[in-house]
């Protein structure tokens, strides 16, 4: 061990698993654990130490003596650099491994759950090209890479339209090729800021406030339709129309086209208002013969693919045999409702964004939907007594939460409304397992199916199903 300063190089460390968002783990010399970022289980290397922790160290790779045969080639010529895809570099069968590992290890160390046997972990059968929305930011002072600095040479072009470096919010990565969005997510972004870029308009300047092109968002369907929505800082009507006029005059496969004026500091579109400038306010998406309109500041899953497959596993899991009474909560634009509600007598949806519920009864209303109700408001006051006496008990409850978890309110609700099942869906198996212990006297976890939806990355969705302990 070479020590300089506060920092210092552990040599030969071994990496033997991965962590919490993606990073290596191994083990100093002296017995802490180490994290590594941007290495693979099974590399050996040199860890330069950032942070000396009393328990661990946490560092990042500073030489190579073996590289692990996990290790495949990025596809990607933004990886290390761009903030996704931080597992691009790891083959994709041991993804899967890691993501089931840790969704296990949540629940019984956090948890401390008795579980039934593991089941191998869904896959996705497209690892690339998956997500159906991506935002870009425009900035005039890009990030510039090694490769520019090494060069040395003058450097023109400041402009990008791409994402935000990763603990960088006012420099942006100016991306060439994405490959998680297909086509025409790539073909569109790449226009646009050429276009932009030869007409002079001013990317944003986060620092100075200062600019004219914000953010660009792209949606796309598995039904063929796509959704594009420009916001700019300042209303330019000359300018402005200029460029959306060029996005729908060159890709007619663009069927909603908006736009939105924000002059606030951040970019934040859900308090603003969006302005249909050519084509529908919405894209739809179907799954099996429901459809769903998604508007700018709906919420749907990004990978509808590997969505449909996770809400055939829940509807699995809740076994309706359509005389049940089910709640949804954290329902979003309704989607897990909708899907399981020809099997049920009724479904009560709650949700906390009101355009989001708004979405929710247009769509369950063209889709024929009647045994479906949906409800806003802040979930741990709304459901409460009075809603339940006014809705009917529930036989099952879904929940989604987000990636928090449930509010302790909400998890003291479902006891006392003591459902017989209960299908827990989560983004976050850490903070599942934590709510999932709260009600382990109460029920017993009888299965359990990791999903993934993000292939490439380290998250992973979970699904377990709880069931009532009789007395």
């Amino acid at each position: 061990m070479s020590r300089r300063k506060k920092n210092f190089v552990l040599e030969k460390i071994t990496i033997h698993d991965a962590g919490a968002k993606g990073v290596g783990v191994g083990k100093a010399p002296d017995g802490k654990v180490v994290f590594v970022d941007k290495v693979v289980p099974g590399d050996v290397c040199d860890v330069f130490v950032y942070k000396n922790k009393g328990g661990y160290y946490h560092g990042s790779p500073r030489a190579f003596h073996q590289l692990s045969d996990r290790r495949t080639e990025p596809v990607c010529e933004h990886f290390g650099v761009c903030g996704g895809c931080k597992w691009q570099h790891m083959d994709y069968q041991s993804q899967l491994f890691f993501k089931q590992k840790e969704v296990y290890q949540n629940l019984r160390r956090i948890g401390k759950l008795d579980l039934p046997n593991e089941t191998p972990i869904l896959g996705s059968a497209q690892p690339y090209f998956y997500r159906n929305k991506m935002e870009f930011a425009f900035s005039d002072s890009r990030w510039i890479t090694d490769e520019e600095r090494d060069a040395k040479g003058l450097i023109d072009d400041r402009n990008a339209l791409g994402f935000h470096i990763p603990g960088r919010w006012d420099k942006v990565l100016a991306v060439q090729k994405c490959h998680l969005q297909p086509d025409p997510s790539n073909a569109i972004r790449n226009a646009v800021k050429k276009f932009a870029t030869a007409h002079q308009m001013a990317f944003f300047n986060p620092k100075s406030q200062e600019g004219f092109l914000r953010t660009l968002m792209l949606r796309t369907t598995t039904t063929g339709q796509v959704m594009v929505v420009v916001q700019f800082f300042k209303e330019d009507e000359n300018q402005r129309k200029k460029l959306l006029d060029f996005i729908g005059e060159t890709f007619p496969e663009v069927t909603s086209l908006q736009y939105i004026i924000n002059h606030k500091p951040n970019d934040s579109i859900y308090d603003q208002e969006v302005i249909c400038y050519q084509g529908k306010t919405y894209v739809e998406e179907q799954m099996e013969d429901l459809i769903f309109p998604i508007h700018p500041k709906s919420f749907y899953q990004t990978n509808p693919l590997q969505a449909y497959e996770l809400y055939k596993i829940v509807r699995s899991f809740a076994g309706l045999s359509g005389n049940e009474v089910v709640y949804d909560l954290y329902t979003g634009i309704g989607t897990i409702a909708q899907f399981v509600a020809k099997n049920a007598k009724k479904v009560v949806g709650i949700e906390s964004v009101p355009e989001a519920i708004a979405d929710a009864k247009r769509s369950a209303e063209k889709n024929g939907l009647q045994n479906l109700s949906f409800f806003a408001g802040d979930m741990k006051v709304l459901l409460n007594n009075d809603f339940i006496n006014t809705h009917g008990h529930p036989d099952l409850v879904i929940t989604d939460p987000p990636r928090d978890g449930m509010h302790p309110d909400v998890v003291a609700q479902l006891l006392r409304m003591a459902p017989e099942k209960i299908v827990y869906v989560s983004c976050n198996s850490a903070t599942q397992a934590r709510d999932l212990a709260l009600m382990k006297e109460q029920y017993k976890i009888v299965k359990v199916q990791a999903v993934d939806m993000f292939p490439q990355t380290f998250h992973v969705e979970n699904v377990v199903l709880l069931e009532k302990i009789k007395a």
